[in-house]
């Protein structure tokens, strides 16, 4: 009996017609594997997991396979999305025992959860020096009838070496201007300067490190560390990686040019990179980097949002070919007679030499991904545009990768903070208000009456799987910036609610964090990971999040643990910086301060001459909008009222507007920073020159 039905993760429902008798991720499944006396197999993957669907194509939906799983195992299927602490603790196990992972990945594990085989993807027939899945699932049943003894030892073993593994916080507090500049230097060492980005192939977009440089680069001047931030984002925006008709970034590239993407776009990337973008252009006044940022933005509004006003995880790789049958990247992949069929020959001709499009192809079977070369020459403009609306226009009459619609709560706090700041820069209030639609779906749905955050939706619906600390981070995060462009003190206080459940439920005594609550199921390892993966680390979210708080508030509770939890950036980010750039991100902002900027509205509505600040039909503008466009690493922002009330009739009060008032009925903008406090003013010019603001 197949028992996936009527979950809430697409991934898991993808697989609920599988002559497979799945069970979801709960105790029953091991108790059943223990009354039966046989082992589980765990299948863990994710919904826009190319390798993961050709692996249930070929095994899982295959009867024979199938017949002898059910026969011989319980079998487990897991979303690592809605499911990150188990993905997590096994996916540890399996990069220890083979030195690799990835999705989808396999393990074998006893009636306790205890692991003993491993691997990720196995072929329906041996090949390549890999055995067929039917070999590895006899092979795994031989050694449990056979040699059970030495299958408990391996499991014990194996167990006993995870548990030793937990971090202590560090002890030695944030990182200071040696450490900070010793992490530059290793990412100038693995920085690719023909090319942009960090290392070989596969290359991911290295959003936190570019955080990093970008607020190393405001507070030391240092010219390297903008560069290679700037040079990053231009060949990445220049690639294929991203999207050059409807904006938005796949999750990584093949190769070392940033050509060929692995095709799915995820809304974590998407945020990360948006809210990079948008810094980029804040620091250099970019126009591409300006033209990335909202076309990115308005990929997630336009093809990520839900009904429910969230935003989905992600977009698959894998669409129907024109072939027929589903293949990688054909959504998005041309041919130069496919452009002359949508534009005619001379256009057709502009748009393959512009786009780099070439008979031979640069993907796969003659298809190319669009790019921009950078020897494209001058270029008309306007023929571009016209070019590029009729290939979107065209595209979208093909049949669209599909959607995983649930709603992750750390990612929605993600791209909160993205179109937040976005919105604000460029004038566009829609997308600040998508991202307070979001945040509200959030608080309606995800948050319970105890400050506890439920890590999934789906259809208004939340799931039953507990936040993780990524979740409270990272919505924190979100929160924290929307209080700062809106005015609204209440995403304040709601941040606050989450990071006190971080202190109680998340922090060790040294301030190690764990990524999953004290009270939060028992697994045979308690995860926990400072380093970043394809986000920041929930324990560097977290940490940034505390740190912008205590800036807001005045918590010393709050700055402590920060600081605490800082201390393992200390100990690692010198020796593997290109892991903990959110971490190293933070770091510069507590070595700045950060500064906290506090614009009390003179008069009813602001807009007060020269010095004015407020917004108009929701744009932000005057002394906010300068507060908000200052480059000084992780400055927070309060608006409002005098006397302390937020923008939305007073009824939240922001701390850093208490006791403070605006000059002769004028706005006026207070900057403090570690305990000391610039003469207050209302001219906007004095307020750029302080907080190093290069854009208007």
């Amino acid at each position: 009996m197949n028992r996936l039905a009527g979950v809430t993760s697409p991934y898991l429902l993808q697989h609920a017609d599988n002559p497979v008798d799945w069970w979801p991720w709960r105790p029953e499944a091991f108790e059943e594997a223990k009354r039966r006396d046989v082992p589980v197999l765990l299948s863990v993957g994710y919904s826009a997991c190319h390798w993961c669907h050709v692996m249930a194509r070929e095994s899982f939906e295959d009867a024979a396979t199938a017949a002898y799983m059910n026969a011989h195992f319980v079998s487990v299927k897991v979303d690592r999305e809605e499911r990150p602490d188990v993905d997590a603790v096994y996916m540890e196990a399996v990069q220890a025992a083979t030195g690799q992972g990835g999705w989808p990945m396999t393990v074998f594990l006893d009636g306790d959860g205890a692991p003993f085989y491993f691997g990720t993807y196995f072929p329906p027939v041996a090949r390549g020096g890999m055995p067929s899945f039917t070999q590895v699932l006899e092979g795994v049943v031989a050694a449990w009838e056979g040699r059970r003894g030495e299958v408990a030892e391996v499991a014990g073993r194996i167990v006993g070496e995870l548990a030793g593994r937990s971090l202590a916080g560090g002890g030695g507090g944030a990182p200071g201007e040696g450490e900070l500049g010793q992490a530059l230097l290793g990412l100038a060492r693995e920085y690719d300067a023909t090319r942009g980005g960090f290392g070989a192939a596969p290359k991911f977009p290295p959003s936190m490190v570019v955080e990093f440089l970008l607020r190393h680069h405001a507070r030391t001047g240092s010219e390297g560390a903008l560069q290679m931030a700037t040079d990053t984002c231009e060949a990445m925006a220049r690639g294929g990686i991203y999207d050059q008709l409807g904006g938005g970034f796949a999750r990584y590239s093949v190769d070392r040019e940033w050509i060929v993407p692995h095709f799915e776009k995820m809304l974590y990337d998407n945020a990360l990179l948006c809210r990079v973008y948008a810094h980029v252009w804040r620091a250099t006044g970019s126009d591409l980097a300006r033209r990335v940022a909202l076309e990115t933005a308005d990929f997630m509004v336009r093809e990520l949002r839900t009904a429910e006003g969230g935003f989905a995880s992600a977009l698959d790789a894998d669409s129907v070919a024109e072939g027929g049958g589903h293949a990688e990247g054909a959504f998005y992949v041309w041919t130069p007679e496919r452009l002359r069929a949508v534009l005619g020959d001379e256009d057709g001709e502009f748009a393959a030499r512009y786009y780099g499009v070439t008979a031979e192809g640069t993907f796969e079977e003659g298809a190319s991904v669009l790019q921009l070369p950078l020897d494209g020459g001058v270029v008309d403009a306007g023929r571009v545009e016209s070019v590029r609306q009729r290939l979107f226009a065209a595209r979208e009459t093909r049949e669209r990768p599909g959607r995983d619609d649930k709603v992750v709560a750390a990612w929605n706090g993600l791209a909160i903070a993205a179109l937040a700041e976005t919105g604000a820069y460029f004038d566009r209030p829609d997308l600040v208000e998508r991202a307070t639609e979001a945040a509200d779906l959030l608080v309606r749905v995800h948050l319970d009456g105890v400050a506890r955050l439920a890590r999934t939706s789906r259809g208004g619906r939340g799931g039953g799987n507990a936040g993780v600390l990524e979740d409270y981070g990272d919505v924190a995060e979100g929160f924290l910036v929307l209080a700062g462009v809106t005015g609204e003190g209440v995403w304040l206080e709601f941040a606050g609610l989450l990071l006190d459940t971080v202190l109680d439920r998340f922090v060790a005594e040294d301030g190690a964090l764990y990524d999953t609550a004290d009270d939060a199921e028992r697994l045979i390892r308690r995860p926990q990971d400072p380093t970043d993966n394809a986000t920041p680390s929930g324990w560097t979210a977290a940490a940034g999040a505390l740190l912008s708080y205590a800036a807001q508030t005045g918590s010393e509770r709050h700055r402590a643990a920060a600081e605490k939890a800082l201390g393992v950036v200390t100990a690692l980010g010198p020796r593997v910086p290109r892991f903990m750039g959110w971490g190293l991100a933070v770091a510069e902002a507590a070595l700045d301060g950060p500064r906290e900027i506090a614009v009390v509205k003179g008069g009813e509505g602001g807009l007060e001459g020269e010095g004015g600040s407020g917004s108009e039909g929701g744009v932000v503008t005057g002394l906010h909008r300068v507060a908000l466009l200052g480059t000084s690493p992780g400055a927070v922002v309060a608006v409002g009222v005098a006397g302390g009330g937020s923008g939305v009739g007073g009824e939240v009060e922001f701390p850093l507007l208490a006791g403070r008032g605006a000059l002769s009925g004028r706005d006026t903008a207070y900057v403090c920073r570690r305990f000391v406090c610039a003469a207050p003013t209302a001219d906007p010019d004095v307020l750029k020159a302080e907080l190093g603001v290069l854009r208007e």
